[in-house]
Order: C-alpha cells, then structure tokens, then sequence
C-alpha cells in the first residue's frame, strides 16, 4: 500500500524544481516503484536521485535517515545518484558513493497494512559531503 499523498508528492516535486533551477538541470519523474527522478544537462543524463521528507530545519535534521531498499535501488542506477533531504528551511543533498552512514533497523512506527515501516535504516551524520543549500523562505 502506498502512503504517499498528494502534498507528499507536491513537495517532492518543489524540492527537485528548487534543486534543478539551482544546478541548471532538468528532471523527470520516474515510475511509482523507481527512485524518483532522473537529471538532465543539456538533455543527457547526469544523475538519479530520491527525494525525502524531513519535516525538521537543516539544523535539527540530522542524523538524516534513508531505508536501504532505496540506497540498493540508487546503485543499480550507477550515474551519479544522490539523495535529497527536503527540510523546512532548505535541502540536505549528497551523493551516495561519497557519504558515510550506519545501518541498522528503523524507521517509523508501524502503520496498517504497512510492510516497510519497520526495515534497514542508513543513518547520516552531518559530514562535509552532505551539502546544506538554504531557500530564501523571509
């Protein structure tokens, strides 16, 4: 069962524009059980990336958490993939070669006919190959 509503996917899809418009990138959408975008330059593919909620401010968002089902799809993709943390105040972003986490079993707490509340966890600490971009948000 999917959990993501339509404000989940509203603010996926501001966090990749305000990504893309800073890199001068394009995307795309990918299918419902990919990772969730695919970047352009100049039409040809650079990168993949996942986008997460973190209903935090950068400040507060750390350690940032991601399941291990998602990092395994990210590595099959091999150009260049990287994860987004989408916070209150601004985006966390780095790529999954360069950062360094612990794994170990989390997640939320269990929600009906949920299966993957409760999975391996990746857990990042703040690092310098964790990049912070606040948005001018006042």
């Amino acid at each position: 069962m999917r959990f993501e509503t339509g404000k989940d996917l509203e603010r996926e899809q501001n966090c990749i524009k305000f990504f893309c418009d800073k890199f001068g990138l394009t995307y795309k959408k990918l299918e419902e059980n990919d990772i969730d975008f695919c970047l352009y330059k100049d039409d040809k593919i650079i990168s993949y990336a996942e986008v997460k909620g973190r209903n935090r401010n950068i400040i507060e968002a750390y350690p940032l958490p991601v399941a291990c089902r998602k990092l395994l799809k990210l590595a099959d993709m091999k150009t260049n993939p990287l994860i987004i943390w989408d916070c209150f105040d601004g985006i966390i972003y780095g790529r999954t070669k360069l950062i360094e986490g612990i794994i170990k079993t989390g997640g939320r707490s269990p929600r009906q006919y949920s299966t993957n509340d409760i999975e391996l966890m990746a857990y990042y600490d703040k690092q310098p190959q964790l990049i912070e971009i606040y948005k001018n948000i006042y």
